[in-house]
């Protein structure tokens, strides 16, 4: 297959990079804006036509989640019109759509995992834009599959992990959030189930994904210290309120991941045993 490839700087774009070459029966067309502005409707249909693309998975987004409340239309823009966009696009070719979500279309007020059924409910501009991403893709292409994610980090760009370690290393002391709960994701675990899905076919619906357990932003951090080796930081626990932002947090994020699971066969490692890869990485 012909299978375009949106926000290949990105976290998850990188890391579906790595997996290109161990399958070469497909021909990837890996884009970031400067390749293909996907903000643009006559572009994508113009470069999925003369490519002949089969299949498009969709990781770009906007991700400022803060930055996102006071930056709406940008944000509508890349989360949600060009979503629908692209699935318009490989609709009129009869391909598939693979468009990655967030945990922030929940509020996060449940107290149990969150199932693919449950009712969306987002409390920011981050949230509702993707949750309308979803509903466009949906909407333009019959064989759309969409996976929603947590707290994705990764060897590449900016990320939770990443800056815990450099902050770990200047500063005596952090205070990290101990009353927001989810799983966290690794980008190499989440490409890894993408290709999965590539290979063994597209089956159209909502689908959760993160690595397996449950933790805090508190204990992650404290396991990002110990495995990358810092003992130099003391890390102390905060309540949101104590460290306000713009943009509204899910307080219970944890996805339930039986339905892809069961569907592709797959098993997902624990968000532990993903770290110690990360950090290992990271270290070389």
């Amino acid at each position: 297959m012909n299978i375009l490839i949106t926000g290949c700087n990105g976290q998850l774009g990188n890391e579906m990079q790595l997996l290109e070459e161990k399958n070469p029966q497909h021909t990837f067309f890996n884009t970031d804006v400067s390749e293909l502005d996907i903000t643009d409707q006559s572009a994508i249909n113009e470069f999925v036509n003369s490519n002949k693309i089969d299949g498009i998975v969709n990781c770009a987004a906007y991700t400022a989640v803060d930055k996102a409340e006071s930056n709406k239309q940008l944000c509508q823009l890349l989360n949600t019109e060009a979503p629908g966009f692209l699935a318009e696009a490989i609709e009129k070719r009869h391909g598939w759509i693979i468009q990655i979500s967030t945990d922030y279309v929940f509020d996060g007020t449940k107290h149990t995992p969150y199932v693919e059924t449950d009712r969306p409910c987002p409390n920011s501009v981050y949230g509702s834009t993707k949750l309308l991403g979803e509903t466009e893709v949906v909407n333009h292409c019959k064989n759309a599959m969409i996976i929603r994610t947590a707290w994705l980090y990764s060897i590449y760009g900016n990320n939770f992990v990443k800056t815990m370690i450099r902050l770990g290393k200047e500063k005596s002391q952090l205070g990290v959030i101990f009353d927001q709960i989810g799983t966290p994701t690794y980008a190499g675990d989440l490409a890894n189930v993408i290709m999965v899905a590539i290979n063994k076919g597209v089956y159209p619906g909502v689908y959760h994904f993160s690595n397996e357990g449950v933790i805090s932003w508190f204990d992650f951090t404290k396991a990002i210290h110990r495995i990358a080796g810092i003992k130099s930081c003391n890390v102390k626990p905060l309540h949101t309120k104590e460290y306000p932002t713009p943009a509204a947090r899910p307080a219970y994020s944890v996805l339930d991941k039986t339905k892809i699971k069961e569907t592709y066969g797959i098993e997902i490692p624990y968000w532990e045993d993903s770290l110690k890869e990360c950090v290992e990485r990271l270290k070389q």
